[in-house]
């Protein structure tokens, strides 16, 4: 590769959540690729694409709520292959599920999940992932019609056709993940998944037994009435993306809209709420 590329690094505070929101709102913009850095992510870009004004209109940079700021290194020659493998480790969830590349070896594990790290988050690396995992390797999802909704490269939606889970729908507003997701899914063979790439308007009309929401706290209070609405009577609603001190607000929405709490788990900071309708 002869192309001249302009590697930007980012430091962002809080990381995890500035991060996302970060790599969504450059994914609109020429930066091709995405990696994950102590401090927050690292953001490629061909030099000719790069104009001065270019991160100008982004939204997260003017906000309050994160600390961010970033340096531009010049790079010659980018071996994404070596980055991929340099700065993604396979992961396991309790013994049962392994999430790897496809450089990395097949496992024994029972359910081994390959997915193309173009980006880490999403991965099953970062706790809210992670701790959606578990709660889906200790549910019965046999023949329950599914939604991922915010489902990233559509992890959690192959974990649950792997455990049974049919038909599912799995949908993203950005349009890297719409396309990650599909690939993810046919190089895990699953057959039973529908990507659709767009919002909460989506869900009009629709009905499912499971429901699992990894997006974070505003867009979550802001859509839970349409997940309610589309929750079949005993259904099963899933959330994580957001901390600790967010329950109170969580919690306060699902049990006016007549949900019962059932199970938390937390990673560091980070909370993931199971309820029942």
């Amino acid at each position: 590769m002869s192309n001249v590329y302009l590697g930007f690094h980012f430091s962002v505070a809080p990381k995890e959540l500035g991060s996302e929101i970060l790599v969504a709102e450059l994914g609109e913009l020429p930066f091709e690729s995405f990696i994950e850095s102590d401090s927050g992510i690292v953001a490629y870009i061909q030099k000719p694409l790069c104009t001065p004004d270019i991160l100008e209109n982004l939204h997260i940079l003017s906000s309050p709520e994160f600390v961010i700021s970033y340096t531009i290194e010049e790079i010659e020659q980018v071996n994404w292959n070596e980055e991929w493998e340099k700065n993604f480790e396979a992961i396991d969830v309790d013994g049962t599920c392994h999430v790897r590349a496809p450089f990395h070896p097949k496992t024994e594990a029972k359910f081994d999940i390959v997915i193309e790290p173009k980006m880490s988050f999403g991965t099953g690396h970062h706790e809210t992932t992670h701790m959606m995992i578990q709660h889906l390797l200790e549910t019965d999802v046999v023949d329950k019609k599914t939604l991922d909704m915010g489902c990233g490269t559509a992890i959690l939606a192959i974990l649950a056709e792997m455990k049974g889970a049919n038909p599912i729908d799995a949908i993203d507003i950005d349009n890297w993940c719409y396309q990650n997701s599909i690939e993810n899914a046919e190089r895990n063979n699953c057959h039973s998944i529908s990507v659709y790439e767009g919002d909460a308007a989506l869900l009009k009309d629709k009905h499912y037994d499971l429901i699992i929401a990894n997006i974070n706290r505003n867009i979550l209070l802001n859509d839970m009435q349409a997940y309610v609405d589309c929750l079949n009577k005993n259904g099963i609603l899933l959330l994580s993306g957001f901390y600790e001190e967010d329950i109170p607000f969580i919690a306060a929405s699902c049990t006016e809209k007549g949900l019962t709490y059932i199970k938390k788990f937390q990673r560091n900071n980070w909370v993931s709420l199971k309820y029942v309708k």
